[in-house]
């Protein structure tokens, strides 16, 4: 009788083990991916950090318009519209890919008209080169016609460049590929003859390592910012053009926690509804 006892506690503790084992190992698997969570909503994306520094840039906009394929500059627009909200001010968006913060009913003629009227305050252009002189390149590159690559096209640019009064340039990737010390071909001029009358320019070029101002009577860009982790040999070595630094340089600051949180509970679900494959890998929704 004794030895079943005996017997019976051994399998009960054993069960028991079991069970504080199977316990642990899932409470490990669910801490696990809790840190998971953490780390991917925790760390701040440069996604964040460009979208955050582009938003300090259409602080006093009335009316900030996003072009197709601009997720960043999208994100930004709203954000920038959230906060305004805050200090009770408007600032309204419209992003020609969405549906929901697209007033327009003609698209891109509306588009182009509305900023022909002065109607539009800031809007974002990329290129596959940007140049010293702000030129911007979206045709291909190599000697034109005959194009090592092609793309899309410039699609009014040019006309956009004209006539909005503060044009962002933007672009994810900052090497002597992309910022070149002349482009292959101009799709937008960024400095036009004095004899011609120009309401519009570029204002200011943004990428993942540096904020640049440009002056368009020197024609040319100075450095502003760097992330923080850049220093300004780096971004000399990765500009294809010479540039100014300014004499009040700075370092480009990380998003606080309240900024994090409305680009995660409110930019991000609106993000998703234009751009879904961005807002899943940037936020994860």
């Amino acid at each position: 009788m004794e030895g079943i006892k005996n017997i019976v506690s051994l399998i009960w503790q054993d069960l028991i083990n079991l069970i504080h084992f199977f316990t642990i190992k899932s409470g490990s698997k669910e801490i696990i991916n809790h840190s998971k969570n953490l780390k991917r909503d925790g760390i701040i994306k440069i996604e964040n950090y460009i979208t955050s520094s582009l938003a300090d840039l259409l602080k006093k906009d009335r009316h900030v318009a996003v072009g197709a394929a601009s997720p960043i500059p999208g994100a930004a627009a709203l954000l920038a519209k959230e906060e305004a909200k805050l200090l009770n001010k408007r600032i309204r968006v419209t992003i020609l890919h969405s549906n929901k913060y697209n007033n327009f009913t003609d698209g891109a003629r509306e588009l182009f008209d509305c900023a022909a009227q002065g109607r539009i305050d800031t809007f974002f252009l990329g290129g596959v080169q940007i140049d010293g002189q702000a030129n911007i390149n979206l045709i291909g590159t190599g000697e034109y016609p005959q194009t090592d690559k092609r793309f899309p096209g410039s699609f009014g640019s040019a006309l956009m460049y004209f006539v909005v009064p503060q044009i962002i340039l933007f672009r994810e990737e900052h090497s002597p590929r992309t910022l070149v010390k002349k482009v292959d071909f101009i799709s937008a001029p960024g400095v036009s003859e004095k004899e011609i009358y120009r309401s519009g320019g570029p204002k200011f070029l943004l990428t993942n390592r540096a904020l640049f101002s440009f002056d368009k009577y020197e024609q040319k860009f100075s450095l502003l910012k760097i992330k923080q982790e850049e220093n300004i040999e780096n971004i000399i070595e990765l500009t294809g053009f010479e540039f100014n630094v300014d004499k009040n340089i700075s370092k480009m600051a990380y998003p606080d926690e309240n900024r994090l949180s409305i680009l995660r509970d409110k930019i991000a679900p609106m993000v998703s509804e234009f751009y879904p494959e961005f807002a899943n890998r940037v936020w994860g929704v």
